[in-house]
């Protein structure tokens, strides 16, 4: 098991210093091990499947909805662009892992569908992500976890209060 270093500053940590609250710091810890988690995803799913984060990202949209999204629905939900989501969903399409339906209730938008094919090619990958994750979450025991997950769930909690606040 490797050792803990706690204080061991990278990345975006590595420009704050003592001076700065601990509240930033501990922003630019999260955001650190969001990049390199995200970053070893991104690598992982390239590698191993050839394919993109938002590629499988849309495919596990679709795959939590098997009645399909609309498009807009589809945008919504994703960390990305229209434009992408359409460019992402054609991709796709022309690889027999998605398909476009016409939507017998607005004729203006498409319901997207992950195909036979795209099912049985998401869920190999999804289970590698799973185990992936496992893996960079292994320095970890589960009671170390589930503290984090507390804490976390108290952050969010307060930070949509705010940002519903601030909205009005």
């Amino acid at each position: 098991m490797m050792s803990k270093d706690h204080s061991h500053p990278s990345d975006s940590e590595t420009r704050a210093s003592s001076e700065h609250t601990q509240s930033l710091r501990l922003w630019l810890r999260m955001l650190a091990c969001t990049n390199l988690i995200e970053g070893q995803i991104r690598s992982r799913l390239r590698h191993q499947f050839d394919i993109t984060l938002p590629r499988f990202d849309l495919m596990s949209q679709l795959e939590r909805t098997p009645e399909g999204l609309k498009m807009g629905e589809l945008s919504k939900r994703m960390m990305v662009t229209g434009g992408n989501v359409t460019g992402i969903t054609d991709q796709l399409v022309s690889e027999g892992l998605v398909l476009r339906q016409d939507n017998p209730k607005d004729r203006r938008a498409y319901i997207v569908k992950l195909t036979p094919e795209g099912r049985r090619a998401f869920k190999k990958m999804a289970e590698a992500h799973e185990k992936w994750i496992g893996e960079l979450f292994g320095g970890m025991n589960e009671k170390e976890k589930q503290q984090l997950y507390v804490l976390l769930s108290t952050l969010k909690i307060h930070a949509n209060h705010v940002s519903e606040i601030t909205k009005h």
